[in-house]
């Protein structure tokens, strides 16, 4: 097996382990499904709750506001967007679901997506849909996929007439696939298609340029690989689709940013507090810090596929900081021993790691984060061959 540079160790991996709640002696490999958010970042998040404690009607009604407009600024300069347009929201789902519910769609109208969607995104697109009598599409994308190709192919072929909304995964969850979203994006604005991209794992993972994407909505977590404080996560929108976008969730404003930024009473240290999150990241170096991840993603993967005698899923340029493999000898499994797996690579050997069942086979998902050691990776590919 080709040997990949040694990972940043002098950086990250031991010496960060501190910075995280994280529990000890544990092989925490599933950075992917919730984030892990440091101490320094949840101590802000503290300082904001007891300021806001301190006196209630003035912070949520004086001080709230412009905080939360500087913040969306300091976000959107980080990832590309103008922060005019940003709205913060508790997760990329909530920002799916605004975006579908503030179109209007028609009998016989063909939204498409790929099928493999996220479960809660699916499961949204089906509501909105059924109202409509609108017809929902799953291009059906390969996993193993042999060509980075694929899904521009898949998903032309699904873009016949009457397309009347795309939404696309810019990484997708349970097959951990970074598609060429940029060519996606393009293939439907070709055809005139409206694109809604589900960018859930993007800020953090992947040098992200939102506005230069040519999508007309792009939501995405922060409290994943950006290491923010759940529940915290933004809607951005292109100029002329702001008119008609409102929240999931109506409340007093009629419509706007304003609309967005007050759903109602709740904590909103999430957002506010993203600005430690950020320093954190770019403390670390934004490139390096990427680039480690990536690199202790494809050694890890390289070395799990030796171990377990299988292939890589996919070409190494749709590989971030997470994979997804197949477990050997797994064929015909079920997601009932998908569970079973899980639950005995944790209770045995304290490995934290999503297993799940696909396309007639069982799939483990690694994440690799700054605070990952190879060894661990090590460990769990010892475990499936005991």
């Amino acid at each position: 097996m080709a040997e990949l540079p040694e990972p940043r160790a002098g950086r990250f991996g031991a010496r960060l382990r501190g910075e995280f709640f994280l529990e000890p002696r544990i092989h925490y490999l599933n950075h992917g499904s919730f984030g892990a958010t440091p101490r320094r970042v949840l101590a802000v998040a503290a300082a904001w709750r007891e300021r806001a404690e301190a006196q209630p009607v003035r912070f949520m009604t004086r001080e709230l506001p412009p905080l939360l407009r500087a913040a969306a600024d300091e976000l959107g300069a980080f990832v590309g967007a103008d922060g005019q347009r940003l709205a913060f929201v508790d997760n990329a789902t909530t920002g799916v679901n605004a975006v579908l519910r503030s179109l209007e769609l028609g009998r016989g109208d063909r939204v498409v997506t790929t099928s493999q969607v996220y479960p809660a995104v699916r499961q949204a697109l089906r509501y909105v849909c059924e109202r409509a009598g609108a017809r929902l599409v799953e291009a059906p994308l390969p996993f193993p996929i042999a060509r980075l190709t694929d899904p521009l192919e898949v998903l032309d072929k699904a873009l016949r007439p009457g397309a009347r909304l795309a939404v696309l995964d810019h990484v997708t969850s349970a097959t951990a696939l970074v598609l060429p979203i940029a060519e996606m994006i393009a293939i439907c604005r070709d055809r005139g298609v409206p694109v809604l991209v589900d960018g859930a794992h993007a800020p953090g993972m992947l040098d992200l340029d939102v506005a230069s994407l040519g999508a007309d909505w792009y939501t995405g977590n922060c409290h994943k690989w950006l290491f923010a404080a759940k529940g915290c996560a933004f809607l951005w929108a292109s100029a002329e689709r702001w008119e008609t976008l409102r929240p999931a969730v109506i409340s007093h404003a009629p419509g706007g940013l304003a609309a967005f930024d007050w759903p109602g009473t709740r904590d909103f240290s999430s957002w506010l507090s993203l600005s430690e999150a950020l320093s954190f990241y770019e403390e670390l170096g934004e490139d390096a810090l990427r680039t480690h991840n990536r690199e202790l993603a494809l050694w890890a993967a390289r070395h799990l596929a030796e171990a377990w005698g299988t292939e890589l899923p996919c070409p190494e340029a749709m590989i971030g900081a997470m994979v997804s493999l197949k477990v050997p000898g797994s064929e015909g499994g079920g997601q009932e021993e998908a569970d079973s797996l899980h639950d005995r690579l944790w209770d045995a050997y304290r490995i934290e790691v999503p297993v799940t069942a696909m396309g007639g086979a069982i799939y483990l998902r690694i994440s690799a984060q700054v605070y990952n050691q190879r060894y661990q990776y090590q460990v769990l590919a010892e475990a499936l061959k005991s």
